[in-house]
């Protein structure tokens, strides 16, 4: 049976939608009766155990019911609408599944953004107390002497305006006017009883500061009275100073910056071009919804949106110049990102108080640090946000590619660094520009060159041959080890560690490497060497950081720019240099290292690869002078641990192209203990005549450079020419030679 209040309930929603009707439509009352008794004969059909189909029935009947605004004939009903939760599971379900903010901010969880925080706060505590306190003795004081007799006179006058009830006087006067004399003389007899009490308080204070300053005069200490009179002169002086020109000035003016504001981002958003969200706005609807409030997250805002149906991040990120146009901000000011948690259309649009270009030198964490571990990852830079970015080294291999000019050689320089900094790691450093950029770490390379011509550019290829041989020797170690020890079949700390086996991080940088894989003789072989290493040997402890200035298809092989696992763009020319360094589609997503502008945003760029979703980083900069203190604690390191090897110690190591030598032995092999002093001119020359295809075209003066790194000093040596002459020219000792030897052999034994 159906309830009589049922129909009382149908008739009064019925009356709510007639009301709210603009168009004055007739309501059916008969049909919306009939569907109504429909519902509830589906409903009442259900059995009690009838599980699952009742529920569906009391969903269906549910969904059945006309929205606001709609009528029962406007189309199918939707069976998928659930209710809005309530109560019961339902609520509980909904609360569970509500995301939680974090009780503490990021920035007070992470230490190195907490600590950035504190030493910026001591620094402007610091600088405030500074800046004070050099005006106090030529600002501040003259100014209280400047300003003492206008406080004098300002004092006596606020004495006597308030001995004689002065402030009272225009109410006495205003009912004078209004000829309200009973008021008046009430007030009148209000007065004079302030004034008898005022004038006897201001006489006894008179008496009282007479004899107070008589005694200062006449009877105080000269101590006393000085202190006295520079008290009285100051309080003074601070008592006439005009409303208008206080005392000190700032120490810091603040910057005024707009909140960013709902209102503000519906109007950007609504002018940057995306239909769906400019004729959502049309219609007066926001077209987007914001998820959480806007709060401050570092130096800016944050704002979480969702964007319209079809509306993804990448759209929003390929109009930025228009949205920072909207939002009257500098382009540096505005990040659009995704959240890697939620879906495609989840913005979280950050609005920075100042241009990224503005930030000024990052400092590099690890510039004062005493040794670094290379199984952790290197810091970076920081990103829009000021959050610390960092890189993973072990397992990746990295890809740096920009325009000239816009910071490619200084994060190389970074990398290297934070690479240097552990002593296992072997460093093979090839900088095939020629300009001696890292030459600071020269003192702790295995293979070092600096140079532009064919020599330096073979020398590059045969260290990737050399490499790929490496490689090749670790696989067949990393099999031969036991699974206890080696359980994933890659190199760990603790098998880095074991100096015996011989799998210690190898780290190989190839700066201007398109001057390596596009030369005509060597490129292509390279090539396919970088390839090989890269597919295989992130596994195996070898890593690859290659860095270029002109990313296409013929300086960069696209079997290396399509498996590095991290890459970093900062400024390029278009679209194909973008996702050649990028990877492919990067461009159409959004992730544009083109939007960058010259010179401006040197050192920011698109890094990929080492988090979630690709980001921009300002990186930390390095100068000459920093670098070369890094590589001297590096070098210390590597003495104190025994693992300086091949071009740090000043041997050369072996070539693919020709037979492996020794310079020490090769020298004292052509040096017979007979002979205690021998020029270098004839060294050089016995030395052609030994291998003349490594020593071949040596003169005195490379038998000195070669030597030098070993600890051998050149000097004055006195001896007979071909023809009989005597005379002095610069050579060696042997004693030197056989003591360099010794020590070597010495390392290497206890190594």
């Amino acid at each position: 049976m159906k309830h009589p209040d049922d129909d009382n309930e149908l008739f009064n929603r019925l009356e709510a939608e007639m009301a709210a009707n603009s168009n004055g439509d007739v309501v059916d009352l008969d049909k919306a009766r009939s569907a109504r008794t429909e519902s509830a004969d589906r409903a009442s059909d259900a059995s009690p155990d009838s599980g699952p189909d009742r529920s569906a029935d009391a969903k269906t009947t549910e969904s059945a019911e006309p929205s606001e605004g709609e009528s029962d004939d406007s189309g199918p009903a939707l069976v998928d609408r659930a209710a809005p939760p309530q109560s019961g599971s339902r609520l509980i379900d909904r609360i569970r599944d509500s995301k939680r903010l974090d009780v503490l901010p990021a920035w007070v969880k992470s230490g190195p953004e907490f600590a950035d925080a504190m030493r910026w706060l001591a620094g402007h505590v610091w600088h405030t107390i500074a800046f004070h306190a050099v005006r106090v003795p030529f600002l501040y004081l003259p100014k209280l002497v400047w300003r003492s007799p206008r406080g004098l006179v300002n004092t006596l006058g606020r004495i006597g305006r308030w001995a004689v009830d002065a402030e009272g006087e225009p109410l006495r006067q205003a009912e004078a006017r209004r000829e309200n004399s009973e008021l008046y003389l009430k007030l009148s007899r209000q007065r004079d009883r302030r004034v008898r009490l005022r004038m006897l308080v201001t006489m006894l204070g008179s008496v009282a500061a007479l004899v107070m300053g008589l005694f200062l005069v006449l009877g105080a200490e000269p101590m006393t009275q000085v202190i006295a009179a520079v008290v009285a002169v100051l309080t003074l002086g601070w008592l006439g100073a005009p409303a208008d020109a206080p005392l000190a000035t700032r120490a810091v003016i603040k910057t005024e910056v707009q909140k960013l504001t709902s209102d503000i981002v519906i109007k950007a958003m609504a002018s940057i071009g995306i239909g769906q969200i400019a004729s959502a706005v049309a219609k007066g609807q926001d077209g987007i919804k914001f998820v959480a409030p806007i709060t401050r997250e570092g130096p800016g805002w944050r704002a979480d949106i969702d964007l319209p149906l079809g509306v993804t991040v990448a759209d929003v990120a390929d109009r930025r110049a228009r949205l920072a146009s909207g939002l009257r901000r500098p382009l540096g000011c505005v990040w659009p990102d995704a959240d890697p948690s939620e879906h495609e259309g989840r913005l979280i649009l950050w609005v920075g108080d100042r241009d990224l270009s503005k930030t000024g030198i990052v400092k590099w964490p690890l510039a004062n640090a005493s040794k670094h571990d290379i199984f952790k990852r290197i810091p970076f830079g920081i990103d829009p946000r000021g959050r610390a970015q960092s890189v993973p080294m072990i397992q990746h291999n990295i890809l740096i590619g920009s325009l000239p000019g816009q910071g490619k050689t200084a994060s190389v320089r970074v990398l290297s660094c934070g690479a240097a900094m552990d002593p296992s790691v072997e460093l093979w450093l090839h900088e095939n520009k020629g300009t001696g950029d890292l030459d600071s770490l020269e003192c702790v390379s295995h293979r070092f060159v600096s140079g532009i011509d064919d020599d330096s550019i073979k020398y590059a290829a045969d260290s990737l041959k050399l490499l790929r041989e490496e490689v090749m020797r670790r696989a067949a170690a990393i099999k031969k080890l036991p699974r206890d020890l080696c359980p994933d079949k890659r190199v760990t700390r603790a098998i880095a560690d074991k100096r015996s086996l011989k799998l210690w991080p190898l780290v190989g940088v190839f700066d201007e490497c398109q001057n390596l894989f596009g030369h005509p003789k060597y490129g292509k072989q390279a090539g396919d060497d970088a390839e090989f290493i890269i597919k295989l040997g992130r596994a195996l402890g070898v890593i690859l950081i290659l860095a270029t200035q002109r990313p296409d298809k013929d300086s960069l092989p696209t079997g290396i720019s399509g498996n590095v696992s991290i890459r970093f763009a900062l400024k390029v020319a278009g679209q194909v240099e973008n996702d050649m360094i990028l990877g492919t589609s990067a461009y159409k997503n959004g992730v544009r290292a083109t939007s960058f502008r010259p010179e401006i945003d040197a050192g920011n760029g698109y890094l990929a690869g080492a988090t979630a979703l690709p980001v921009v980083v300002r990186t930390a900069y390095l100068d000459d002078n920093a670098t070369h203190a890094i590589a001297q604690r590096a070098h210390a390191l590597r003495k104190a641990a025994g693992t300086l090897s091949g071009h740090a110690l000043g041997e050369e190591v072996e070539s693919t192209s020709g037979p492996s030598y020794d310079l020490l032995a090769d020298v004292a092999a052509i040096v017979p203990p007979s002979e205690e002093r021998v020029w270098n001119e004839r060294i050089a020359a016995r030395l052609a005549e030994l291998r003349p295809e490594v020593y071949g075209g040596w003169k005195g003066e490379n038998v000195t450079s070669a030597l030098k790194p070993h600890g051998i000093k050149t000097r004055d040596v006195a001896g007979t020419t071909d023809d009989g002459t005597r005379t002095t020219r610069r050579g060696i000792a042997r004693a030197d030679l056989t003591k360099a030897i010794a020590e070597r052999d010495e390392k290497r034994g206890a190594a």
